[in-house]
């Protein structure tokens, strides 16, 4: 499978803030992104949920639909191009110098509809993006690449 490309990295520094994007972030193994209010230093090794992504072909389908969403409004760390996340689930995969594997599927929540407008919940429906574990810790900067590691479920 062609790796995808990091388009853009978000944190929000703590709860109910913002979301800030930046050039660059650290992951820790089992700890989540460092600078991002779900980072947890000492935590176990297995957070299903330390990193979130989201696809920007997955964003551009549900405006096309009439619901535009700007990438940081998901609150997704990662927006990447080129890969179809949700076959990551299951997978491990390389972004940056860190590895990861997909822990499941990220559903839209309540507060994006808050945020953004009415729709938006159902709309992003199969396109919210995918949750993370980070298995070994390292930097990912805008430009980076997302290449799948393992086979895809059916591919074996």
């Amino acid at each position: 499978m062609a790796p995808g490309i990091v388009l853009a990295l978000h944190v929000a520094p703590r709860r109910g803030t913002p979301v800030e994007q930046v050039a660059q972030v650290e992951l820790r193994a089992g700890e989540g992104v460092v600078g991002d209010r779900h980072y947890r230093r000492g935590a176990a090794r297995s957070r299903a949920r330390a990193l979130t992504l989201v696809a920007a072909e997955d964003l551009e389908a549900v405006a096309q639909a009439g619901l535009p969403i700007e990438a940081a409004a998901t609150r997704r760390q990662v927006l990447v191009r080129g890969v179809d996340l949700s076959t990551l689930v299951g997978r491990r995969f390389r972004l940056g110098s860190a590895l990861a594997e997909g822990s499941g599927p990220c559903a839209p929540c309540a507060h994006l509809e808050a945020l953004v407008g009415p729709g938006v919940e159902r709309a992003l429906q199969g396109r919210a993006g995918i949750t993370a574990r980070i298995l070994e810790g390292g930097t990912v900067a805008v430009g980076d690449a997302l290449q799948p590691l393992d086979a895809a479920p059916g591919d074996r």
